[in-house]
């Protein structure tokens, strides 16, 4: 099987010393297993995505010597796939309307936020009693099981930790869990390498994945880079967008943050790969 990867950025702001941690960690694997390395701009939310915020992400990769190996792809223009995933999953009964507001679904929630998402509970699982439709959900059933290839093995209970959760939003937005995951499988991404927040969503991602009879790749994600109030570096807070003059240095930063001793020399992205081909983590011939 050949290894294809990603590094999936949401374009609403430039990249910043954490995003450049799991781009360049997400490119030395692919490197590693002489790979495939994709780009993927996940701009399902556009409301949220400056114009041109897009060619800003591309042009720091190719600063910093990220360059994919094929044309990167936009989600933007990938809503017909969206729609045919979900029509299936309505049609296999894993889908099904929601009428419900959030005030009313924080009020059935109770006080039980999860990193501020309300768990939903089902109320209209059996039908809208004549309400419109504003939202399709998918239908969660059980634990979820899995083996990331950095923090080990891995469960969560999806009914009692998320849920029923959102596949189209009530404005009309497709869900980022339905969309990664049905780029994923049209891409033929087969090694998903990402920061350690977005850990908590590989349960609903992989259960989407079995509901449409879809391959699910193997999972690595790394460690996230803190700010100075020891909450993660992110767009959200306020991180610095990366300060490009002296792109080498940037590198290394990122390197020395995923455990990589590297210099500043013109050779530094072919020995980091060097280098993360010798970690525990790195797949194997035949590896599953």
């Amino acid at each position: 099987m050949t290894y294809r990867g990603r590094f999936a950025p949401s374009p609403t702001g430039p990249l910043h010393a954490g995003s450049l941690v799991a781009a360049l960690a997400s490119w030395l694997d692919a490197r590693a297993q002489g790979g495939q390395w994709l780009v993927r701009v996940e701009d399902v939310d556009g409301p949220r995505c400056p114009p041109g915020m897009d060619q800003v992400i591309l042009g720091q990769l190719a600063a910093l010597g990220l360059h994919p190996d094929e044309r990167p792809v936009w989600q933007s223009r990938r809503g017909a796939l969206y729609q045919l995933a979900l029509d299936r999953l309505i049609a296999s009964g894993h889908a099904y309307g929601c009428a419900c507001t959030r005030a009313e679904i924080a009020a059935a929630a109770g006080p039980r936020p999860r990193h501020g998402e309300l768990v939903y509970t089902g109320t209209c699982r059996h039908g809208t009693n004549g309400r419109p439709v504003r939202a399709w959900r998918f239908r969660v059933d059980g634990r979820i099981d899995w083996t990331d290839r950095r923090l080990g093995p891995q469960t969560q209970d999806l009914a009692a930790e998320v849920g029923d959760f959102v596949l189209k939003r009530a404005d009309g937005l497709w869900a980022y869990q339905l969309a990664v995951v049905v780029d994923d499988a049209e891409q033929g991404i087969t090694d998903i390498v990402r920061g350690e927040d977005l850990a908590d969503n590989t349960p609903r991602q992989i259960a989407l994945q079995r509901a449409l009879g879809l391959p699910t790749p193997r999972y690595l994600h790394t460690p996230l880079v803190l700010a100075a109030d020891g909450h993660k570096l992110s767009k959200q807070n306020g991180a610095a967008a990366l300060d490009l003059r002296d792109p080498m240095a940037r590198l290394r930063e990122a390197a020395e943050r995923l455990g990589l001793q590297v210099d500043d020399s013109t050779t530094l992205l072919a020995a980091a790969v060097g280098q993360w081909r010798a970690h525990a983590w790195t797949v194997r011939a035949g590896s599953a």
